[in-house]
């Protein structure tokens, strides 16, 4: 076997190799379940690097035997989906493998053996205080360290903004959702039928705002008390009157 014929097989094979790892992880990646990145704890947070690091030791290491990463990529993936049963089954294990929530301000004190305990600094608490645009401690009732490592903020009442029922608002539950209907002219049947909403009314909704075709509409959106906002594309926008 001549070096062309050696560096095409190989091609090939790396293709085959990242193709296979990349849908192995998706589909795992999909049975494990969705966490938004600022929701996982350290746990999920160091399995996910793992998963990673295995699927892209499959991919790219041709030295790696496909089906012992393979294999090892399974099994990772069913450790974690055990760990997260056994957590959400036993709060002793949830506590034991994601910690608890710690209060590092009470009563608007400083907790300084909670900020050691999780090696929390001042500079740090503060600066997670300013994220949430509280620039002063007194303004604190509580603080929380979550697991996440966010912290979770309470006011003090004079220093909470003011709710619609302090200022005798109106607090009607909303009748819709927002949800998008058309996208860059099409029709989003789905998203009508789940607001049970119909095409004509939709349409009577478009023409009372001077538009008579959904393909002339860029972006709408059924708005929370019913009514309908609308953006044109540009060639639409340009030939109103």
């Amino acid at each position: 076997m001549n070096i062309d014929e050696f560096l095409h097989i190989n091609f090939w094979e790396m293709i085959l190799r990242a193709s296979l790892s990349f849908f192995a992880l998706l589909i795992l990646a999909r049975i494990l379940g969705k966490k938004q990145l600022g929701q996982l704890t350290f746990f999920h947070y160091t399995t996910g690097i793992t998963f990673g690091s295995i699927a892209s030791e499959i991919a790219a290491q041709a030295e790696t035997p496909f089906i012992d990463g393979l294999i090892s990529l399974i099994w990772w993936s069913v450790l974690t989906y055990l760990m997260t049963i056994i957590t959400i089954k036993s709060k002793k294990a949830r506590v034991l493998i994601d910690d608890k929530p710690t209060i590092v301000i009470q009563n608007g004190l400083i907790l300084e053996a909670a900020l050691k305990q999780n090696r929390l600094h001042m500079d740090e608490l503060t600066m997670m205080l300013r994220e949430q645009a509280i620039f002063s401690i007194q303004d604190v009732q509580y603080a929380l360290l979550e697991t996440t490592g966010k912290l979770s903020v309470l006011q003090k009442p004079a220093e909470q903004p003011a709710t619609k029922q302090d200022v005798k608002a109106d607090v009607t539950p909303p009748s819709y959702i927002p949800t998008e209907v058309v996208s860059d002219g099409q029709l989003i049947y789905e998203n009508l039928v789940e607001l049970e909403l119909t095409e004509d009314w939709l349409m009577k909704k478009l023409k009372k705002q001077n538009v008579q075709s959904v393909e002339d509409v860029y972006f709408a959106q059924v708005q929370a008390n019913g009514s309908l906002y609308i953006s044109l594309k540009d060639k639409a926008r340009r030939s109103s009157p």
